[in-house]
């Protein structure tokens, strides 16, 4: 986890930004010295595991 302070966060946003998604470190904003923010990666919430392959399988029972 990277510490940054708010003013070089502020002038660095983009590529900041740009680097969190690449790499997925989190990244603590600060200001005066007291943490403030976490800048963290997106993730997707996964769809339900028992709905992936809905209507595409079949049991055939014996």
């Amino acid at each position: 986890m990277k510490n940054i302070q708010a003013s070089e966060f502020k002038a660095k946003c983009l590529k900041i930004m740009d680097e969190v998604a690449k790499t997925g470190e989190e990244v603590v904003i600060t200001k005066n010295g007291k943490a403030i923010s976490k800048l963290v990666p997106y993730k997707e919430k996964m769809s339900n595991l028992f709905g992936i392959h809905a209507g595409q399988l079949s049991i055939q029972w014996f």
